[in-house]
């Protein structure tokens, strides 16, 4: 399975502020895009849409930037798949028929299925938090730059 650029932004860009949060309460959008080395803009419609989402919060200004709330590390997977857009897609028939069902299967629908249940039951069960409890497969591999 292969996940959009949406949802890989929105995940690290949510790993990034956690992993900076001792170190600075709010992250400018600069930084996160720089430390991460993706677009700015594109980051930045991700972003919005997770704060508009309740996942993260943002404020303006000078010393404005992004920072965690009450409901980022409660937050599963499964909704940033939702607000990425890429729930479709892990729903998709794998060769892309347009008529794919238990009824009316594809030659792959059967193994596809097991593989789509897996990851469905991995992402619902993966919150935030589950990721930065293990900081030495997750945050160390983001690229953070010196303050």
């Amino acid at each position: 399975m292969v996940f959009s650029k949406s949802f890989g932004y929105a995940l690290r860009g949510i790993l990034y502020v956690s992993a900076s949060r001792g170190q600075k309460k709010k992250i400018s959008l600069d930084e996160i895009a720089e430390s991460l080395d993706v677009p700015r803009h594109f980051l930045g419609k991700v972003l919005k849409k997770l704060v508009k989402a309740g996942i993260l919060s943002s404020t303006r200004g000078p010393s404005g930037g992004f920072s965690l709330n009450e409901n980022t590390l409660g937050t599963r997977l499964s909704q940033l798949l939702l607000i990425s857009g890429d729930q479709k897609k892990l729903n998709a028939c794998v060769l892309s028929l347009s008529v794919c069902s238990s009824a009316n299967p594809c030659p792959m629908h059967s193994q596809a299925e097991i593989l789509k249940n897996e990851w469905n039951t991995l992402l619902t069960d993966t919150t935030i938090k589950d990721l930065l409890k293990k900081p030495e497969n997750i945050i160390s591999r983001l690229p953070v730059i010196e303050r």
